[in-house]
């Protein structure tokens, strides 16, 4: 009598998921995805925002700066705190607007990297490179904003009568600067995103050059919103370089077209010469 055997039965092997050349993702992945993105750039920004309660000191007083400037003529212009708890508020709002320049390369990254999945692995490295410029853009953006708020500031205190003072409230002054800044911030990194529906094969370039007119007056009404002042020059601070990135993107995205076109072009070429010619056209 033969004894059974004492060795295990072997495990089935596990069978590796194929790679997905295209970057394609279920409902399912892309949410969770899109969670783990969040989550990152939550904490960039966490992070940054506490360094930013060591910088408000300086960067309420550099704020305020453009205000107290102003007092000249007989005309006295302050920024006043209205309540006991409010500076500590205005604390918190100042220190996450810091948060939020200090950690945009990270968050930047994560906004584009979540959407690279969906791209060819050819088209990844275009993403990659607009990841590089949409920092500086965001930054940029800023620093034009605060180049503009004097401009703005200067047309509001204007309309003080002489010899009145002008006392304003740090929740109304505050979140006005801050969502200035972040206006101009945000408005130059539109071309950017332009260029990535482009990569994502959302618009084409042949689609926004048709509906230029409508391009023009979206920038001038971004302009108008995001530099509220009454002359002309506040506008320009914003709605000139957005109009040249805006351009530049445009021309971006027809040579990327063209190239789309012409490899589409060779594959439709290639398969023709693969394809067997039928019997009845023989």
């Amino acid at each position: 009598m033969t004894k059974p055997s004492t060795t295990p039965p072997s495990r089935p092997e596990r069978t590796r998921k194929p790679k997905n050349p295209e970057g394609q993702m279920s409902l399912r992945a892309h949410l969770k995805e899109l969670r783990n993105r969040l989550i990152k750039a939550g904490l960039a920004i966490a992070v940054a925002t506490i360094g930013g309660f060591f910088l408000y000191k300086p960067a309420f007083s550099a704020l305020t700066e453009p205000v107290t400037s102003l007092s000249v003529d007989g005309t006295q212009t302050e920024v006043v705190f209205s309540s006991v708890a409010q500076p500590f508020d205005i604390m918190l709002q100042v220190a996450l607007f810091i948060g939020l320049v200090v950690s945009s390369p990270v968050w930047l990254y994560q906004l584009w990297a979540f959407i690279v999945p969906g791209l060819q692995k050819n088209e990844k490295r275009y993403a990659l490179a607009f990841i590089a410029v949409s920092v500086p853009l965001f930054v940029g953006g800023v620093f034009l904003g605060w180049i503009a708020l004097p401009q703005a500031l200067q047309f509001f205190v204007s309309l003080t009568p002489s010899g009145a003072s002008n006392f304003i409230q740090v929740d109304v002054y505050v979140p006005f600067v801050l969502r200035l800044l972040l206006a101009f911030g945000v408005a130059l990194l539109l071309p950017v995103l332009l260029v990535g529906l482009n990569m994502l094969g959302v618009l084409s370039g042949k689609t926004i050059l048709k509906h230029w007119r409508i391009s023009v007056f979206v920038i001038a009404v971004i302009a108008a919103m995001g530099a509220p002042g009454g002359d002309i020059m506040t506008m320009f601070y914003l709605g000139g370089p957005l109009a040249i990135l805006f351009a530049i993107a445009l021309g971006l995205c027809l040579v990327m077209d063209r190239r789309r076109a012409k490899k589409l072009k060779r594959q439709a070429d290639t398969q023709e010469k693969h394809t067997p010619t039928p019997l009845s056209e023989i």
